[in-house]
């Protein structure tokens, strides 16, 4: 099939494997965040919906429950596992597939070990985490060892969503993609700002999803109590970032529903310079996903000179350099 003239770029799609699903089942996990059942995927299920949807290459990575369930032998053989699937993946169409690779978080040990050779052995595009793991969040200080990692190597890290501890009490009985996924986002984030780590690892590549949960509302409101309490003040003296210097210098995708309010509110806090495009495909059904993508191209321009397709797109070859993007 022709693509058309302006394709996107996709850095949030997901795939699953049937042993990956049925080891997550056999720990219990029969609803995934609450939801009804597990999707199904296949990469030619995958091509079809990126060729009615005009999309170039999707980056596809494993989305939350992620892969350690309660076993650290078990979840480094599960990482092991998909990332190697995943590889194969790209390897059999190179201009349509990249990937992050997932990682047995907690296990930090276990984890750079995995994030090195997912890196340079299966030469995969970035390391995919999730904004809690087991209730550990991005900026505890367990966390040092993968950041000094993944900060040497300029390493783009995808931070995906999942549900927050005692998410049971909170959700209401609602599936915790809706709500929740958008808040354990923004609180992550927050977790990496107050923290220090991303002053401490500026090489690293943050790519948030779902346009920053709510981020765009809150970035003002943290940096209020930044100055306030005077938050990250250890050493007498307030780091000088702000919070808003510190978010703008992340990058984000508008997965779930951009237009349209939440992406015109996110241009307002944040600009558009690391805007990308992200689908969701397949936890979010082929349906939904193509009429995203629709209400995007019939969405305002960002400028006179371009569209969301080639503005996402030029962020997300500047992100991830890949020659393969554009030469489809």
């Amino acid at each position: 099939m022709t693509l058309p003239s302006e394709p996107l770029i996709d850095v949030h799609a997901h795939f699953v494997t049937e042993h990956y699903i049925a080891a997550a089942q056999s720990a219990g996990i029969a609803h995934p965040d609450g939801m009804p059942s597990w999707p199904t995927w296949s990469t030619a299920d995958q091509l079809d919906l990126m060729d009615r949807g005009g999309i170039q290459t999707s980056f596809l990575s494993v989305s939350s429950p992620g892969t350690h369930f309660g076993d650290d032998r078990a979840a480094r053989s599960l990482s092991r596992e998909v990332n190697e699937f995943a590889a194969r993946i790209r390897d059999q169409h190179p201009a349509r597939f990249g990937f992050f690779a997932s990682l047995p978080l907690p296990d930090i040990e276990g984890s750079v070990w995995e994030a090195v050779h997912s890196l340079d052995t299966l030469g995969a595009d970035g390391i995919a985490v999730e904004t809690n793991h087991h209730g550990l969040y991005l900026g505890d200080a367990r966390f040092e060892p993968l950041w000094q990692e993944l900060d040497a190597r300029g390493a783009v890290v995808f931070v995906h969503p999942t549900s927050p501890p005692h998410s049971d009490a909170v959700s209401l009985g609602r599936p915790r993609p809706m709500l929740e996924f958008i808040f354990d986002t923004t609180r992550a984030a927050s977790d990496l700002v107050f923290n220090g780590v991303l002053t401490r690892y500026p090489g690293i590549q943050w790519v948030f999803t779902h346009g920053g949960g709510a981020l765009p509302l809150l970035a003002d409101r943290m940096e209020l109590f930044r100055q306030g309490l005077r938050m990250g003040a250890e050493d007498g003296d307030l780091p000088s970032l702000s919070v808003q210097d510190q978010v703008c210098g992340l990058w984000f995708d508008m997965a779930g529903t951009p237009f349209p309010n939440q992406i015109p509110a996110f241009v307002q806090a944040f600009g558009t310079e690391r805007l990308l495009y992200g689908s969701d495909y397949c936890w979010t059904p082929p349906a939904l996903a193509l009429a995203q993508i629709a209400a995007i191209d019939a969405a305002p321009r960002p400028s006179a000179e371009d569209s969301w397709r080639t503005l996402t797109t030029r962020n997300a070859e500047r992100l991830l350099k890949r020659p393969a993007l554009r030469h489809v």
